[in-house]
């Protein structure tokens, strides 16, 4: 599907020749796709991914099929960063449910076939839209893509994570608070700078945790670019990057892409400012609604403190890109203009933290 000229996201969608410091053995992949992949037929050729900050995701070409392969990049890594051997296994879990994913081929974790873990999968044809407005689609359908959305989510939310096999996918309860403590060690890792908000927020945010907690599979990145649309319909076929993937409280999950609502509009998913019932697509109290009905819930309080931790956790996710730069081992050239939304977005965080009662 060819890409408008004046698309501001051109230069992250598709494929192109992969970059020397990606380049991957050939004939090694060919040896292991012949023996791990079923009905697997050479030759194969390689192309690279645009777009991708953490792991390097590459487009196999064979006579037959295109696949996808997504490995963990080389050099220094934060520790549990780029667990690709734990996308593979959810992804493996939930596709005979029925929920939308690619379909697994195989997994590799010999070092020594292509220097790292990698896992191969089916490549997914479709839509990838970055705009939230979704300025491609006519009104009616704008709504009804928010509306799978929230629907896809809440059926991740329902799945039987112990019935699939993911029983110890990760560790039952104080998800919040364990997710605070590995963002703000992450982020002091990879400290380029001082910011007073985000040493408040890591003293703050682990004492003001709501009660009420569930625990189901959380996507962990649930947002509008990873995820592929049919390529006419109004609905998800596949999401995609499952990286930050594990269990915990789905609340984390929605509220994460409930930001949307609040970021504001810049040409990606943010809808901040937007008039949104204009353009046919949920205001955020209907959001809540929609997916507070297909989950069992009366509605989300707190909100504010979820919008806080949602914002201090892409904060300390953007400044271990910060570290990666810093290290060499930042897969996208992209990330030095991620690294300036660091400090905005720990100004709104701070500010929601106000909202919900930071002294």
């Amino acid at each position: 599907m060819s890409e408008p000229a004046e698309d501001p996201h051109a230069n992250f969608k598709g494929v192109k020749p992969v970059e020397e410091r990606h380049k991957l053995d050939e004939a090694a992949l060919d040896t292991w796709m012949r023996a791990n992949v079923e009905d697997y037929t050479g030759p194969l050729s390689i192309n690279q991914f645009k777009g991708g900050q953490s792991n390097p995701t590459y487009q196999v070409v064979t006579p037959n099929r295109k696949y996808v392969l997504r490995k963990k990049p080389g050099g220094k890594l934060l520790p549990s960063a780029h667990a690709v051997d734990r996308e593979h296994r959810v992804m493996s879990a939930l596709y005979p449910t029925g929920f939308p994913v690619a379909k697994q081929y195989a997994l590799c974790t010999d070092d020594s076939v292509l220097g790292a873990m990698f896992y191969v999968m089916e490549m997914v044809e479709g839509r990838v839209l970055w705009n939230g407005t979704l300025p491609e689609l006519e009104k009616a359908d704008r709504r009804r893509v928010y509306e799978n959305k929230i629907a896809t989510l809440a059926k991740l939310h329902n799945t039987d994570h112990v019935a699939i096999g993911l029983a110890d996918y990760g560790k039952p309860g104080n998800y919040f608070a364990r997710q605070i403590d590995r963002w703000s060690k992450q982020y002091k890792l990879s400290e380029t700078e001082t910011i007073d908000e985000m040493n408040k927020l890591i003293e703050w945010l682990p004492q003001t945790i709501p009660p009420g907690e569930r625990t189901s599979i959380v996507h962990g990145d649930y947002r509008l670019d990873n995820l592929i649309l049919h390529e006419s319909e109004p609905r998800v076929i596949a999401v995609l990057d499952w990286e930050l993937s594990t269990l915990g409280d789905p609340l984390g999950d929605f509220t994460y892409y409930l930001m949307n609502w609040v970021m504001p509009h810049d040409g990606r998913a943010g809808l901040g400012g937007v008039d949104v019932a204009a353009l046919g697509i949920p205001t955020q109290e209907e959001a809540v609604k929609l997916y507070c009905e297909q989950t069992g819930r009366d509605g989300i309080a707190q909100l504010d403190w979820y919008f806080s931790y949602n914002a201090f956790r892409l904060a300390c996710i953007l400044q271990g890109i910060a570290g990666r730069v810093r290290d060499g081992t930042a897969a996208s050239a992209h990330a030095t203009q991620m690294i300036a939304r660091i400090r905005p977005l720990a100004s709104a965080a701070f500010m929601y933290a106000q909202k919900a009662g930071l002294k």
